[in-house]
């Protein structure tokens, strides 16, 4: 088996297609539902339900930075990344990758733009730098004129717009970051064990799917970043049994491959 993991190519791509369709029907039915008539209780649940697709969106994003959505397809990779993180929120993928790879070669340092600065290292601090770092002003500008197309132009309800847009995209960075940056990256109080300065949540196969679709797996996907998300479980479970996983693992820094 290639690190590129050839032979899942197409399952890739069926699990973005999954996200995606997910992703964009609910999205509809809930801008557009009509929550008068809308059962109250099943509020909390659909916004939960909209902030882990939107997580999913941005992992399959990631996936791509990695090349492991449509393995050996550059192209199709960075256009399904483009696509998803401009539906996220209208990122620039180009940034994301270049950032993104940057944490990889240097995870947990100074030059990591993940990183917290050395001194603010909690949790709100760390992820209000970590915000600022790759918020950019055309992207808020953007992301205010689709509010008023939805509002003013589609005429959807203000309130649908809040809680099904607004609150599980900004809830998902959240998410994202707590699992994904937080946790697997700060630094143990007898100091980082490998060079990818990176540790594993110890969750079960189910749990790890809701918090964060695996990606709290960490030191698993720095080791192996061509393995997509879906297919972290299984690499952790060779790995404790000391099987091998049939993929070369990288070490730090190695350039980008994938772009």
């Amino acid at each position: 088996m290639s690190r590129h993991g050839e032979p899942y190519r197409y399952k890739g791509v069926a699990a973005a297609a999954l996200v995606l369709v997910t992703w964009a029907a609910c999205l509809v039915f809930l801008l557009t539902v009509d929550l008068g008539t809308f059962p109250v209780w099943l509020v909390p649940p659909a916004m939960f339900l909209m902030t882990f697709l939107y997580v999913g969106m941005f992992i399959t994003a990631h996936d791509a930075m990695h090349g492991s959505v449509l393995p050996g397809n550059l192209r199709a990779n960075r256009a399904i990344g483009t696509t998803y993180v401009t539906l996220y929120a209208l990122f620039s993928y180009g940034g994301l990758f270049e950032k993104h790879w940057e944490h990889h070669r240097h995870p947990g340092t100074g030059k990591d733009p993940d990183y917290h600065d050395g001194v603010r290292d909690g949790f709100l601090t760390w992820y209000g730098q970590f915000m600022r770092n790759y918020l950019r002003m055309p992207q808020l500008v953007g992301m205010a004129i689709v509010f008023n197309v939805l509002w003013l132009l589609l005429g959807l309800g203000l309130l649908n717009i809040i809680l099904f847009w607004i609150v599980p995209s900004f809830a998902s960075t959240f998410q994202l970051f707590y699992f994904g940056t937080y946790l697997p990256h700060r630094e143990p109080p007898d100091g980082y064990s490998n060079v990818h300065h990176a540790t594993s949540s110890e969750y079960s196969s189910p749990v790890s799917f809701l918090t964060c679709y695996h990606f709290g797996y960490h030191l698993e996907h720095h080791m192996f970043p061509g393995v997509p998300w879906w297919r972290l479980p299984a690499v952790r479970r060779r790995l404790s049994k000391g099987e091998d996983v049939g993929i070369r693992p990288l070490s730090v820094p190695e350039e980008a491959a994938y772009g």
